[in-house]
């Protein structure tokens, strides 16, 4: 009988920055996912999560004590009219695609922005991306709309789609 892997959920920290940026920098290096075309330093990273942490959310999952992947929700816009809209990301390790880990992130992600007040939780997803598109629609995001061209990376036009999903009452 194969033993039950170790799956924990908790917030993250500037402490987990180094970790986090191994998953992050390859969709900067090598994808248009991150419109980003350098990666940052890991103190830049760690000054980026307590940023988001201000005022939003920034969680991590860990399978048997090593990351797998990371999401957080930041405000949408500034303005103080959005205050219960907010912007979620979410990143997986390559080791961990396909695992059920951006589900059980984004799923922990959404049900804590819905405790903390959210109504509305939107997600940008630099088109094609049929993993990221599949999430989110499994996890009832429906798509709103898409910006053409809305990015250069890579010598090519990006195209952004964006999906809502409605949150609690």
């Amino acid at each position: 009988m194969a033993a039950e892997s170790s799956r924990v959920i908790r917030d993250a920290t500037g402490a987990d920055a180094s970790v986090l940026l191994e998953i992050y920098a390859p969709s900067i290096r090598e994808t248009a996912i991150s419109f980003e075309f350098e990666v940052p330093t890991v103190d830049e990273f760690a000054a980026r999560i307590e940023k988001v942490l201000e005022t939003g959310l920034w969680i991590l999952l860990e399978l048997d004590g090593a990351v797998a992947g990371y999401a957080y929700a930041t405000e949408f816009r500034g303005r103080a009219a959005y205050a219960a809209t907010r912007e979620t990301t979410v990143y997986v390790s390559a080791d961990h695609h396909r695992q059920g880990v951006g589900q059980a992130l984004l799923e922990a992600l959404l049900g804590r922005l819905t405790e903390r007040g959210a109504r509305l939780a939107i997600a940008g997803i630099t088109l094609p991306n049929a993993g990221s598109v599949a999430l989110h629609e499994a996890l009832g995001f429906r798509h709103v709309g898409v910006f053409h061209e809305v990015g250069r990376k890579f010598d090519e036009w990006q195209d952004v789609g964006f999906w809502e999903l409605p949150l609690g009452g």
